[in-house]
């Protein structure tokens, strides 16, 4: 068995690895990468190999650095089953569609803007209809059942506590006589976050292939975000301004929309109007509510008690783009969630155009930004960032949440990684992490007692 890495190698986006057994080629994950703009453009639109000669791809969950070059997996040619959760599937049927209309979106605002130019206008990497063929292809298989993929390779997926449908992989595959097994972490979660479960060991594995994501960090308590929330409203409702929230249309939303109703519902929040300016956040909102078989037990009973954790007095979900532009005439205090979390692409750009100069106004970051992405620079407080191209003043205030994180922090990476049994695991891959992180978690791996830690770089071959 030979694993290739080729993306989310000493960086976090673009998830991809390619596995190659008994003449099958399989890939786990098949993500867009975010970052500096010719590179990513570069790197999403050609492939590191024949699309055609895939013979499936396994889906570890549904956010785009994960799944987002699906559709131009199949434009390329590949005509294989894409095998996911059932959440994952639903997550994606909203999620590729959208990616699809923001990129077509995308390119052509740029194109009027840049039409009088020499520039050739641009192409989007890949349009609505690559992506409903995608979606055609997306295979659901629940968690802890085990499946065929091919003779003599079979998979499982198990709960990763990332998002709704997030899974670790479990692959087994016998070859020239002997039974081996793989471990794929995808992005794992952390414990006692509100809505979905904790993460799930998988089992026993002899190879293990883990995200690195903020390891050397630890996060704040998941419990310290009801109070980060409370403080940020009192300070940015004094100066009577708008906090304007970047976030993953999955995930993070419906965790702050939870948090949220929580603090209204208890009085402990002053009661201004939320916007969610996602229709893709609305959508996913909708399909949140159809899986409780991913719920913990406390969000188990408020659906049970016929309680809407996510719909309550004062939040408003946009769907139109004129609703969306008639928030730029708002004056009062209000929070307006939008998305992409990176601030890479949709509407939130538009809101930091519209609010990134104004001293008054805090911009509040709740997940993951890559490097060279516009959300990262906003968190690193350049003092200049560009929007469609035009150079904006950041003087905003800014302030970073990591207790809303839906990635593992070091300890709690230990804490997944110390239930496999060292006798066993004889080898460990670590990806999905900028160098500095997945160099740190390594470290702490090998003071607990782990060997044969590997940090492959893009295009590293391994034959396991």
């Amino acid at each position: 068995m030979q694993i290739e890495f080729l993306g989310a190698a000493q960086t976090v986006t673009g998830s991809m690895h390619l596995i190659v057994s008994n003449g099958r080629k399989i890939l786990l994950d098949c993500g867009m990468f975010q970052g500096k703009r010719a590179e990513a453009n570069e790197r999403n639109r050609n492939f590191p190999f024949n699309p055609k000669e895939i013979d499936a791809v396994i889906l570890s969950h549904a956010h785009i650095d994960h799944s987002g070059n699906l559709p131009n997996l199949v434009k390329r040619g590949f005509s294989g089953k894409i095998y996911c959760t059932p959440a994952t599937r639903d997550l994606c049927g909203i999620m590729l569609a959208d990616s699809a209309h923001i990129q077509e979106k995308d390119a052509e605002y740029i194109n009027k803007q840049t039409r009088n130019s020499k520039e050739p206008p641009i192409e989007p990497l890949y349009t609505t209809v690559d992506a409903m063929v995608a979606i055609d292809r997306l295979t659901a298989v629940s968690y802890n059942k085990d499946f065929d993929l091919f003779d003599n390779i079979t998979a499982r997926f198990t709960d990763a506590g990332h998002i709704l449908g997030s899974a670790s992989i479990k692959l087994t595959v016998k070859e020239n006589g002997y039974v081996k097994t793989l471990g794929f972490s995808g992005d794992i979660g952390r414990w006692g976050m509100p809505i979905i479960r904790d993460p799930e060991f998988m089992g026993d594995v002899e190879t293990l292939v883990t995200e690195s994501t903020y390891g050397g960090v630890c996060h704040e308590p998941p419990e310290n975000m009801e109070n980060s929330l409370i403080t940020d409203f009192e300070r940015t409702i004094g100066r009577r301004g708008k906090i304007i929230v970047p976030a993953f249309s999955v995930g993070r939303t419906q965790d702050l929309l939870y948090s949220l109703r929580k603090l209204f519902d208890t009085d402990r929040l002053p009661r201004i109007p939320i916007y969610v300016d996602s229709p893709l956040a609305t959508n996913a909102t909708t399909i949140y509510k159809k899986h409780p078989e991913c719920y913990d037990e406390e969000t188990r009973g408020l659906f049970a008690g016929d309680t809407d954790p996510f719909g309550f007095a004062g939040v408003h979900y946009i769907q139109s783009a004129e609703e969306s532009k008639r928030l730029n005439n708002k004056k009062e205090p209000c929070m307006i969630i939008s998305a992409s979390g990176m601030c890479e692409a949709g509407r939130i750009l538009h809101h930091l155009a519209n609010n990134i100069e104004n001293p008054k106004n805090t911009i509040m970051i709740i997940g993951y930004c890559a490097e060279h992405t516009l959300g990262r620079r906003i968190i690193d407080r350049v003092p200049q960032v560009k929007i469609f191209g035009v150079e904006y003043w950041l003087r905003a205030e800014v302030v970073v949440h990591d207790s809303f994180s839906a990635h593992a922090d070091n300890d709690e990476l230990l804490r997944y990684i110390d239930r496999f049994d060292k006798n066993v695991l004889s080898r460990i891959f670590i990806v999905h992490g900028e160098p500095e992180k997945s160099i740190k978690l390594a470290a702490n791996l090998d003071k607990a007692g782990f060997k044969n830690i590997e940090i492959p770089t893009r295009g590293t071959k391994v034959q396991i």
